[in-house]
């Protein structure tokens, strides 16, 4: 897996797990579990997302630069 991660995502993460544990600790095991889980995975289901956009975002503007480029070639070339 590439690394996708930043120092924002990851202290989100890191955030998150903490405050999941500490939520699990003050209400116990019931049935507020769900929830809380339910949170956890929203919330990194966000950052992989975003991580992965961003990456897509690269290769999308990677691609479109190398357009650009050819098309440049192309009209210095008809003006000879």
């Amino acid at each position: 897996m590439k690394n996708n991660l930043d120092l924002g995502n990851a202290i989100t993460i890191a955030l998150t797990f903490i405050l999941f544990f500490i939520a699990l600790f003050a209400t116990g095991f019931t049935k507020d579990i769900l929830l809380e889980a339910g949170v956890l995975l929203v919330s990194a289901k966000i950052i992989i997302m975003g991580a992965a956009n961003r990456n897509s975002n690269k290769e999308i503007l990677k691609k479109l630069n190398e357009i650009n480029q050819k098309l440049d070639a192309g009209r210095i070339n008809e003006t000879r």
